[in-house]
């Protein structure tokens, strides 16, 4: 049994589907729910993936794409993003793993699988190889799909004082006037995690970029004192 097919089976088996209806309405998705929430659902994976080796970076990503392009049921992508969350593959997160990521984000299309992408397995490719992933997140910056845009806005959301500013400006500035709201939600909620470390830099930006939405104004300064 391939490792997709053990993740079916074991979240198949885990399955209350009186929940199933509740969860896709509310995350209003297009693919079906099994019914399984996220405590058991992360405790299946552990369970799955405790004992597994890769043969390399390629084996594990084709493992992860396997997952995700097989899924029937949501919590298979979920699954699939919790294996690319495992302390034994952090060597392989890496600038070719940046074409993975870019398939689930665009085809997962939605803020459940985009923002755990964005916020967690992005700053590390970028702490790793710091020059292509630059080049590569200012480009998705001004790329059609929003979901990248977003990605781009949220990839540095968990680097604290490490953040390179003149790249999370670089990210934020081609949508600054957007009115999507999962763009201006984005731009906010990077500024106020910044806003943590250095809120006179964020009073500032804020302040000198009055093209910023409100939405993203509020979020941005949601924690710096008048």
């Amino acid at each position: 049994m391939s490792l997709a097919e053990t993740i079916h089976a074991r979240l198949a088996a885990a399955a209350d589907s009186s929940r199933a209806p509740g969860m896709q309405a509310y995350m209003k998705s297009a693919m079906p729910y099994l019914g399984v929430s996220a405590v058991p659902l992360r405790q299946i994976c552990k369970a799955v993936f405790a004992d597994l080796r890769f043969e390399g970076a390629g084996h594990w990503q084709a493992e992860v794409l396997a997952i995700w392009r097989g899924a029937r049921f949501r919590e298979e992508r979920y699954a699939a993003i919790e294996l690319t969350g495992l302390r034994s593959v952090r060597p392989f997160q890496r600038f070719d793993a940046l074409p993975m990521y870019e398939e689930m984000i665009v085809t997962g299309a939605w803020w459940d699988y985009v923002d755990v992408i964005a916020a967690h397995r992005l700053l590390p490719i970028l702490r790793n190889d710091g020059a292509a992933m630059r080049q590569a997140m200012r480009a998705w910056s001004v790329d059609a799909d929003m979901w990248k845009r977003r990605s781009a806005i949220l990839c540095q959301l968990d680097a604290k004082a490490q953040t390179d500013l003149e790249l999370l400006y670089a990210c934020i500035a081609p949508s600054i006037a957007s009115k999507e709201f999962f763009l201006r939600k984005a731009i906010g909620w990077a500024l106020r995690h910044h806003a943590r470390i250095d809120p006179s830099e964020v009073a500032r930006y804020v302040d000198e970029h009055p093209e910023l939405s409100g939405l993203s104004r509020r979020e941005a300064l949601k924690h710096i004192k008048a």
